[in-house]
């Protein structure tokens, strides 16, 4: 027995001969109901995936607005909180001024007297009386 090589024309029969094998088997494959079953089964997953992520993405938007809101309403209690803040020192800076400025009327007037008082000592010592 020996080898025999095949020649080109058997080459190409063999070669059209897969081609057409491949080629029934695939469209077979195609038209077989269990395809078309998991093809729906497939859809009808990917559908539901997609229902899901929707459904996450609506309550992930909610969430967002409603901490967007949350955040809102920190924001203008502590514009509130700040304004207060302001009003009560400035209500302590003036009452601070107000007795400084006391103070200081009282300071002049115990000055003003002690003035006086030596200024009638020292006329009281020049005249005598």
């Amino acid at each position: 027995m020996s080898f025999r090589t095949p020649d080109l024309h058997e080459r190409q029969q063999a070669a059209a001969t897969a081609r057409k094998s491949a080629l029934e088997k695939f469209k077979a494959a195609a038209n077989d109901p269990s395809v078309a079953e998991k093809q729906a089964a497939r859809a009808a997953i990917h559908q539901a995936r997609q229902e899901r992520m929707a459904e996450r993405e609506k309550q992930r938007l909610a969430r967002e607005a409603e901490l967007a809101a949350q955040a809102a309403r920190e924001a203008e209690l502590a514009e509130q909180a700040r304004l207060e803040a302001e009003r009560i020192a400035a209500i302590a800076a003036a009452e601070e001024a107000e007795r400084e400025l006391q103070l200081a009327a009282e300071q002049k007037a115990a000055r003003d007297a002690r003035y006086a008082a030596r200024k009638a000592a020292k006329k009281v010592r020049r005249r005598g009386y």
